[in-house]
């Protein structure tokens, strides 16, 4: 005999609340077991949940846009025979669990009022040329309150957490807009104000949208290159022996099953870097008041996809060996690629490092990733004339860059990191040391 079952979401890593922005299912469908229910996302990975069991779809129980959390009710499935005998009895304790959820639900489902006409604008405002209210990080119940305000979301700032908008947020629009002030550039991903253009009116153009991760990368870097006053280090290294070293292990490597980069170096001799100076493995409280050093060494990797920078994070680098790092680097990165990475590999970095070596380019200026402090930027090594000895010989030249939150770190100390990272990478028995 056939028995409804809750759906409950299972671990989904570090996350109190992760987005819902594609429902796979409709009331009366029928799915087997691993088919996808639903996607989440988060700021840089998505993810599919699928059913634990096979039957009919008989009620579905979040809607696109919910923020949902470990334990949270799904749907209701009308399980067949065989998944009924295998479903456990659900405890009590689960269904405490699910009620201040279904109450939190209940009351963010009401239905909104008639939205009032929008209040006239003063001339002195300014506006954006389309409403960006749709991509406006907010709660259903804040857009609820906007939409009683006839507030566009989109020219709001959000002071919460990852530019979240709170009830006082517009509040303070509101004031703005009837006092005739003008508005602050404050959006995550807002520059001053352009006046709108018809580009259609000078030729044939194509309108694309940018994707989440690109939007939402987009206003992390705008976030951090608003609020970290930047300072960027330039200096090269001789990786003549290194690569030298580095190609002696392919076969090594090969038969091991991995991939060994010029980026696992990188990693591996930025840990050593940040050992000797601490102030680089940091972050600084939001209050400005105090410096958080960290004891242990995650270090991110940027990583491109097709939807944009992706930034996986290697985690305890000072604890593994130059093939573990090489292995993990390559996992994470075909995640990424694949849009498979988990929301917890992607948190928890003290440093990142962006590489361009296998692109091209002399020098570039990448932007802090905050709450980091630095990122490395490394561009592509090219054979170089170096005098020794009374001649000219060639040796492997690397360029490479740093940034740096100038309130935690000064020239001094950049150029000596730098210094001694150029160090490093000349003779990388240094990293043994």
């Amino acid at each position: 005999m056939s028995k409804e079952i809750e759906i409950m979401l299972p671990d989904i890593g570090d996350f109190d609340a992760i987005e819902v922005i594609e429902i796979a299912v409709n009331v009366g469908d029928t799915v087997e077991a691993e088919d996808t229910l639903l996607t989440l996302e988060s700021e840089k990975s998505t993810m599919d949940i699928p059913s634990p069991h096979a039957g009919e779809i008989k009620q579905i129980k979040v809607s696109v846009g919910d923020k949902i959390s470990q334990g949270s009710t799904i749907a209701t499935l009308l399980a067949s025979e065989t998944a009924s005998k295998e479903t456990p009895a659900k405890t009590e304790t689960a269904e405490e669990n699910k009620a201040e959820a279904v109450v939190i639900k209940q009351e963010e489902t009401i239905t909104a009022p008639t939205p009032r006409p929008a209040p006239k604008t003063p001339d002195s405002s300014q506006l954006v040329g389309q409403s960006q209210s749709a991509k406006a990080h907010a709660s259903p119940s804040i857009r609820r309150f906007a939409r009683e305000l006839g507030v566009d979301l989109g020219l709001v700032y959000g002071s919460g957490p990852k530019g979240r908008i709170l009830k006082e947020d517009i509040k303070a629009f509101t004031k703005s807009i009837m006092s005739g002030e003008k508005l602050a550039n404050k959006g995550a991903f807002a520059t001053p104000e352009v006046p709108p253009v018809d580009f259609s009116k000078f030729g044939e153009i194509e309108t694309k949208e940018l994707t989440r991760i690109r939007r939402l990368t987009g206003q992390a870097l705008h976030r951090s290159w608003i609020t970290v006053p930047h300072v960027t280090q330039f200096d090269e290294a001789d990786i003549t022996e290194l690569e030298a070293f580095r190609k002696s292990k392919l076969e090594s490597a090969k038969t091991d099953g991995v991939k060994l980069t010029l980026v696992t170096f990188l990693v591996k001799a930025a840990v050593v870097a940040l050992q000797k100076f601490p102030d680089f493995n940091s972050s600084i409280e939001p209050s400005g008041d105090n410096l958080i050093i960290k004891k242990y060494y995650n270090i991110g990797v940027a990583v491109n996809t097709e939807n944009g920078l992706v930034v996986p994070v290697i985690r305890d680098v000072d604890k593994k060996g130059l093939f573990d790092i090489a292995r993990e680097i390559t996992e994470l990165s075909n995640k990424a690629r694949e849009g498979k990475i988990p929301p917890k590999d992607l948190q928890g970095g003290c440093f990142t490092i962006s590489s361009l070596g296998g692109i091209g380019g002399l020098q570039f200026t990448p932007i802090v990733n905050a709450p980091e402090v630095a990122i490395l930027g490394v561009s592509r090594a090219t054979m170089k004339p170096v005098y020794e000895n009374s001649e000219f010989i060639p040796r492997l030249i690397m360029p490479f860059s740093l940034s740096y939150d100038h309130r935690v770190i000064d020239g001094v100390q950049g150029a000596r990191f730098t210094q001694f990272l150029s160090t490093i990478l000349t003779d990388i028995r240094h990293i043994l040391l």
